[in-house]
């Protein structure tokens, strides 16, 4: 996975993930029990194992009050029928949960549409347990966990936009685009006027007109705002 802990949480932290649930889905159950087993050794969380993703139940949690995390294994073929499966569930599931993908191939491009429909993680196939903690523990606090190159190819990559009159607010200028690219990576303002050489005063009159555009109140709905509507 490349850049992967550069662009969410950088040191893996892990410990405001304890108590919550995470729901393992996916044809090979043997092998999701497993993972799911390791998570909650290694993490504290609770854990439902099932074949589907669309069907989980929260109830038998003891005082769980909080939204979950849906971990779907990506299927090998046929991930058009899925993400249709996906989208017709889409609002019951990512209004009040997280969703990512595991054992996902790369080379496939399916990672731009996965985030367009809201999905927050991929972990691919070559992946090591590690990243699992690292991403899961970033997606609970907030973060989109996504290749630095996946999201940027995501956000800067769309010229075309709904041209209803919500979105004709939100235009942004190519270079309000690039800042929103690194928000959602996670980079701060030092960070952002060093890659981009230009004052921090700068960086914060453009996080500024970017947040007015688009009408949030911080860097975690800017990210949420831009895996949606870009």
């Amino acid at each position: 996975m490349k850049d992967m802990s550069s662009q969410a949480s950088k040191k893996g932290d892990t410990k405001g993930s304890a108590g919550r649930l995470v729901h393992v889905s996916g044809k090979n159950r043997f092998n999701n029990e497993l993972l799911a087993y390791y998570l909650k050794r290694e993490m504290g969380i609770q854990y439902n194992v099932s074949d589907s993703p669309f069907k989980f139940d929260t109830k038998h949690v003891k005082g769980f009050d909080k939204a979950a995390l849906i971990l779907i294994e990506c299927p090998d073929k046929d991930f058009d029928s899925f993400m249709s499966e996906f989208e017709r569930h889409n609002s019951a599931i990512t209004n009040h949960h997280f969703v990512a993908l595991f054992n996902v191939d790369q080379g496939h491009g399916i990672e731009e549409k996965a985030v367009s429909k809201g999905i927050k993680g991929i972990f691919y196939k070559e992946d090591p347990l590690e990243h699992f903690q690292k991403g899961i523990g970033a997606i609970f606090g907030g973060e989109l966990w996504v290749s630095r190159e996946v999201l940027t190819k995501y956000v800067m990559g769309k010229t075309t936009k709904n041209t209803s009159p919500n979105h004709d607010k939100a235009v942004l200028t190519s270079r309000e685009k690039e800042i929103l690219a690194m928000i959602s990576m996670g980079a701060k303002n030092e960070e952002i006027a060093e890659k981009l050489c230009i004052s921090h005063n700068t960086v914060k009159t453009h996080i500024y007109n970017i947040f007015k555009k688009i009408d949030v109140p911080n860097r975690l709905q800017a990210a949420l705002w831009a895996a949606k509507n870009l």
